[in-house]
C-alpha cells in the first residue's frame, strides 16, 4: 500500500529532458499533466511546484545545440496523472 502512495506523490521539480538531474522516467511513464494557472498545458519541458513556475517550449526555436528553447513562466503548478483524471 505503501508503494501507491509515493507513486502518487509528484516531486517538486520534474523534467522531461533525460540529461536533467531533475528527470524521473519512472513518474514520466505514467503520463503525467500539468496544469497551469488553471489551463491544462502539453508543452511544458520542466515544473517547479513550491517555486510556482514551468518552463515551457518557445515555438519552434532551437538553441545551438538544437534543444527546444524555453521560457519560465510563473504561477501555480498543478501536476495530475492523466490515467487518474480519467477514472
Amino acid at each position: 500500500m505503501s508503494d501507491d502512495t509515493t507513486n502518487d506523490q509528484f516531486p517538486d521539480r520534474l523534467s522531461v529532458d533525460p540529461n536533467s538531474p531533475y528527470y524521473n522516467a519512472e513518474i514520466l511513464a505514467r503520463d503525467v499533466g500539468i496544469r497551469f494557472k488553471g489551463a491544462e498545458k502539453t508543452n511544458v519541458e520542466e515544473y517547479c511546484i513550491s517555486e510556482g513556475w514551468v518552463r515551457v517550449t518557445a515555438g519552434n526555436a532551437k538553441d545551438r545545440y538544437g534543444n527546444p528553447l524555453t521560457i519560465k513562466v510563473h504561477g501555480p503548478v498543478e501536476p495530475y496523472f492523466k490515467d487518474k483524471a480519467k477514472s
